[in-house]
């Protein structure tokens, strides 16, 4: 991949042009034709590289999600990951090198869907689950910078601008257009009048609308949606503390602030199986690398005696966005399904 490859991939994850023509606007600050840069973008979804261009919705101002694991035996996990498959409202799932060694996160319209879906699983799998809602976000999906690993130091807020904004309303054409954008913009020359045209809205009405759910923190960010783990960061580590529950917040923003601390945030625990509270997300490209770091955040921030683990992803068997309504896709608006074949990704 070329520099000007990376600077499509790297500058765009967010603050996506919302113009009529917005890669027009994406190629000329390039110095590329908007010809290329479609071509370039369609190819990458087609090999996996890219998820879609499109948006990052915020969860909780949409629905409901959990994050949820099941210990699998060895010779059942393949199955058992196609039948967590089966539910569209899982949005990523992964084998974890642990006891509990199946991964997924679940997003869903409502609390009593997300509950019927969760005791579907446990009563077909006849497996015991951890249910793993968010109770603090100290830092969640601000891009993946892939010139320094998923980004440099930063500041924390103690909260979120977004979690103190109200839950937005959404008229009927405003849940079409939210269904229509899940799987991504299609890549068109005119993306928002793709979108305008299925859900009987003006192009106009379309980019303003998102402009509006940008600002409320509906739509956390808008942009190229990359997949680290083809773009060569294929050590991907969630790595969880147990934490005194009246210093977790602290840790947790310190770890936040942290560069290579891609996803920080607080879950319960589930004792006796579950004694964790605090939750990472690191990515390297080599498995020691991410460990070398792992133990020099454990030592500037003096958590050595705080019991931890490093739970490395070794299979994929999906990673997309959140669907929260029965999907309609467009032309061009295909979000890359590869993680459907299982992938291995150590």
């Amino acid at each position: 991949m070329d520099a000007a490859d990376l600077d499509l991939l790297n500058g765009f994850q967010r603050d996506f042009p919302l113009t009529p023509e917005p890669f027009r606007i994406i190629a000329g600050q390039l110095g590329r034709s908007e010809t290329e840069v479609l071509a370039a973008l369609r190819r990458w979804q087609e090999d996996g590289k890219i998820s879609r261009v499109g948006a990052v919705f915020a969860t909780r101002k949409l629905g409901v999600s959990t994050l949820a694991a099941l210990a699998v035996p060895p010779t059942q996990l393949e199955a058992v990951a196609r039948r967590v498959n089966d539910y569209p409202e899982v949005n990523h799932n992964y084998q974890r090198d642990h006891d509990f060694n199946l991964w997924f996160v679940l997003t869903a319209v409502s609390s009593a869907r997300l509950q019927e879906i969760l005791s579907d699983i446990e009563e077909q799998t006849g497996l015991p689950l951890l249910d793993l809602p968010l109770l603090e976000a100290f830092h969640i999906d601000l891009a993946f910078d892939l010139r320094h690993g998923g980004g440099h130091k930063r500041s924390i807020s103690p909260t979120a601008a977004t979690d103190r904004l109200p839950t937005l309303e959404l008229s009927a054409l405003d849940r079409s257009l939210l269904t229509a954008l899940q799987p991504g913009l299609p890549l068109l020359s005119r993306p928002y009048q793709a979108l305008a045209d299925a859900v009987g809205l003006s192009e106009r009405r379309v980019i303003d609308t998102l402009r509006g759910w940008l600002e409320h923190g509906l739509v956390k960010r808008l942009g190229v949606i990359v997949r680290h783990r083809e773009l060569g960061y294929r050590a991907n580590a969630m790595v969880v503390w147990d934490i005194p529950d009246t210093g977790v917040s602290t840790v947790g923003r310190l770890l936040a602030a942290e560069s290579g601390v891609n996803l920080c945030y607080r879950r319960p625990r589930r004792l006796p199986d579950w004694p964790y509270n605090l939750f990472c997300m690191m990515h390297g490209r080599e498995r020691d690398e991410v460990l070398a770091r792992i133990d020099t955040l454990c030592a500037e921030h003096r958590l050595q005696n705080y019991p931890h683990a490093a739970l490395f992803s070794s299979r994929c068997f999906r990673q997309r966005g959140a669907w929260y309504l029965p999907a309609v896709t467009l032309p061009n608006q295909t979000e890359n399904r590869r993680a459907a074949r299982f992938e291995a990704v150590a």
